[in-house]
C-alpha cells in the first residue's frame, strides 16, 4: 500500500491521533505547563499543513475518535456515583449554578459574534460550543450552523477552560471543590473536567454532573433562544 492510498485509511488517523496524544504527555510530564492536549492538536495541525495531507483524509479516522467520546463521558459516572450523596446535598445549588452558566455562555456567544459582525450562521455556530462535544455537534447541525467549526470552537473552549480556569477561579477566592466542579463542568464540558478530576475526585465528580446537566439545559433552552434569534 502507497503513502497515498494509506493516508486515506481510518487507520491513519487513528494513529497519529494516537501518536500525537502519547508524545504530548510525554512532553507534560517533563514540562507540566505544556497542556498534552493542546500539544497534540497544534502537533497534529502543523504536521497535516506541512505534508499537505488534507483534513478529510484524517477525519476518516478522526471520527472513529470522535465516536469514542460518548463512552468516555459516560465513564465520568463512575466518580459521580462514588460522591453521589455530597452531590445531592447540594443538588439545588449546582443546578442553579448550571442553569445560570449555560443561559450566560449561549447568550454571551451569540453577542460576540453578532457585535464582530457575524453571520446567522456563525452565530449558531457558535452558541453551542461550552457543553460536550457530541451534544454541540448535533445542536449546531440541527440548528443549520458549521458543525465543523463548532467542533473547533467546542475543543478550544474546554482547552482554554482547563489550562486557566481554575487558576482563575483559584485567584479570585473560590476553592470549594463543589464550587470549582460546577463552574468548570459548566463552561469547559469534558476537557475542564478531565483536568480537575487530578486534583480532586470531588471536584471532578460535581464537574461531570454539571456537564451533563449542561447539555441538557442547553438543548432544551437553544430551541427558544433560536426562535427568539430569528
Amino acid at each position: 500500500m502507497s503513502l497515498s492510498e494509506l493516508v486515506h485509511e481510518p487507520l491513519f488517523g487513528v494513529t497519529l491521533t494516537v501518536a500525537a496524544y502519547a508524545a504530548a504527555l510525554k512532553l507534560h510530564e517533563r514540562w507540566p505547563r505544556i497542556h498534552p492536549l493542546f500539544a497534540a492538536s497544534a502537533a497534529i495541525v502543523v504536521l497535516l499543513l506541512a505534508s499537505g495531507i488534507p483534513y478529510e483524509s484524517y477525519r476518516i479516522g478522526g471520527d472513529y475518535i470522535t465516536f469514542m467520546l460518548g463512552p468516555a463521558t459516560v465513564a465520568l459516572g463512575v466518580p459521580l456515583y462514588k460522591n453521589a450523596a455530597r452531590v445531592r446535598c447540594h443538588a439545588a445549588a449546582i443546578l442553579a449554578a448550571v442553569t445560570t452558566g449555560s443561559v450566560s455562555a449561549i447568550l454571551l456567544s451569540a453577542a460576540l459574534v453578532w457585535s464582530l459582525g457575524g453571520s446567522m450562521e456563525l452565530i449558531i455556530t457558535m452558541m453551542p460550543k461550552s457543553v460536550t462535544s457530541p451534544i454541540a455537534l448535533e445542536i449546531s447541525r440541527q440548528a443549520g450552523g458549521i458543525p465543523e467549526l463548532t467542533a473547533v470552537l467546542t475543543v478550544l473552549t474546554g482547552l482554554i477552560g482547563s489550562m486557566f480556569g481554575p487558576a482563575l477561579l483559584r485567584a479570585a477566592g473560590v476553592r470549594d471543590d463543589i464550587a470549582l466542579g460546577a463552574a468548570i463542568g459548566t463552561a469547559a464540558h469534558g476537557i475542564g473536567t478531565a483536568r480537575i478530576m487530578r486534583d480532586s475526585e470531588q471536584a471532578g465528580s460535581v464537574g461531570g454532573f454539571a456537564m451533563g446537566v449542561a447539555a441538557i439545559v442547553t438543548s432544551l433552552l437553544f430551541i427558544p433562544l433560536y426562535a427568539w434569534l430569528q
